[in-house]
């Protein structure tokens, strides 16, 4: 699903990309939750994982409740070392964080989920990123257990397998994969894994939907139940863009609604004159990339005066206190690919202390809806004040899939900026409806949008072909 990396938080999809996971008025979409819980060694993850190979998509993700083992005390680590500690008593587990995560991924959020280490019984330095789920396989022997996570998961699966097949396996995985040796693991078995199973995990049973006998060697059922989850992830998916963006508003309509969060350059003789040379369709290309550079950074210097800033006083080479400011907060410039890489050199020509992100949207070629490929984002850009920049906004919809991104990312509405040479008041009407208070800024107003192949037929054309040169 997702690239583990401490440093950064990276999303790359291999296939088609991910359509939206979000209504036309910018709330997410629930993810569809399966629970999958059984006795240990039983099945469970081995199901699950032929669950996310025969869904064959990315945006499929394997929950483990292995992630949220409660954190032993010296005394707790002692006699784990010594097979005496109890693992599979609820109390081992961390229900709240586990509970959390679950909800956080259910809407739509990102989040990074720790690791365990079992050859140490304790949390491991590392943890994994994950963002993008439209279907969540929550798994663990406790996955039908805690009443607030059971009324989170829609489809609730028990896996039932002889006890000594899942001994055997037990045997044969803690031996391989945790370090540990065969009298030990028999030891905790009949010490506390059998009571455990007996007293606490078979009762679950009851708050199944479906019991799957023998595990994965039941294929009816595991195809049953794969042919359901495919029907809904069909159904997350079902949400189409820009067809309904662009007809919420005629041109008119839109440009009376425009509320006082759009910011428009100045329209001085010096900004007409470069927006026509932008608009001339037989501008040479080189000139095309000089124009469209320095209309960039007008505006990219338009966005940044928007920027909160703090008082700061200084003292002055004479000895003489300076009474000025400072930016608030960090900030990060996010470029939506792969047009917005001209505005990115712009914001790198005066904002040399900024953080950068990149975030990769291609229209789907025969219904134009947004897909997204790749997402890198800076740590602590929750914290951040963020630039987002596209040269273009016409339906909104790839401008909407940027800004949902970075609020799924823990960036708060009213800490966006979004700037952009040329934009649509449709196209700003429906990031405007959706995010009332995230910030516009445009060189540009241009209202006629082709309603076959939804581009700005009197603005700047395809503005990545004609940049890059790639016109066909």
């Amino acid at each position: 699903m997702a690239a583990r990396n401490q440093q950064t938080s990276t999303l790359m999809l291999k296939s088609a990309g991910r359509p939206p996971w979000y209504a036309p008025d910018g709330k997410n979409l629930p993810a569809y939750v399966v629970g999958i819980a059984g006795g240990s060694a039983s099945g469970k993850t081995s199901v699950a994982r032929r669950i996310v190979e025969s869904m064959n998509v990315p945006w499929v993700v394997i929950l483990s409740m292995d992630s949220f083992y409660r954190r032993l005390t010296p005394e707790e680590s002692k006699r784990a070392f010594e097979n005496n500690h109890d693992f599979d008593h609820p109390l081992s587990y961390d229900f709240d964080s586990a509970l959390r995560t679950l909800r956080d991924l259910k809407q739509g959020k990102a989040v990074r989920i720790p690791q365990y280490d079992f050859s140490t019984h304790s949390p491991s330095s590392q943890s994994q990123y994950l963002y993008g789920a439209s279907v969540i396989i929550f798994e663990g022997i406790f996955a039908l257990y805690d009443p607030a996570i059971l009324q989170m998961i829609d489809m609730k699966i028990f896996v039932d397998t002889d006890s000594d097949i899942c001994l055997a396996r037990r045997i044969k995985r803690d031996v391989a994969e945790r370090g540990r040796d065969p009298m030990g693991v028999l030891q905790q078995y009949d010490r506390f894994v059998k009571p455990a199973y007996d007293g606490f995990v078979r009762p679950t049973m009851s708050n199944a939907d479906v019991i799957v006998p023998r595990g994965l060697d039941n294929q009816v059922a595991i195809d049953l139940m794969i042919q359901h989850i495919k029907r809904q992830l069909d159904e997350h998916n079902a949400t189409i863009m820009r067809p309904v963006l662009v007809g919420q508003y005629d041109s008119s309509s839109a440009q009376d609604g425009l509320a006082h969060t759009l910011a428009t350059l100045p329209q001085t003789s010096q900004v007409r004159a470069m927006q026509t040379i932008l608009c001339d369709r037989t501008t040479p290309r080189d000139d095309f990339i000089f124009y469209s550079d320095r209309l960039s950074r007008l505006v990219i210097e338009h966005g940044l005066s928007l920027l909160p800033l703090m008082k700061k006083t200084v003292q002055t080479p004479t000895g003489l206190p300076y009474e000025g400011y400072e930016m608030e907060a960090e900030m990060t410039g996010v470029t939506v690919l792969r047009a917005g890489g001209v505005m990115e050199k712009a914001l790198r020509s005066v904002a040399r202390t900024a953080h950068y992100g990149k975030i990769l949207i291609v229209g789907d070629p025969a219904t134009h809806e947004p897909r997204l490929h790749y997402a890198k984002l800076p740590p602590s850009i929750e914290q951040h004040q963020v630039l987002l920049m596209d040269p273009t906004i016409v339906s909104g919809a790839n401008a909407m899939m940027a800004i949902r991104i970075c609020l799924d990312h823990g960036v708060s509405e009213d800490s966006i900026v979004f700037v952009s040479l040329l934009a649509t008041p449709q196209g700003v009407h429906a990031i405007q409806t959706a995010f009332p208070l995230v910030r516009l800024v445009v060189a540009l107003l241009d209202s006629r949008i082709g309603k076959d192949d939804l581009l700005v037929k009197s603005g700047y054309g395809v503005f990545g072909d004609r940049y890059f040169g790639t016109e066909c």
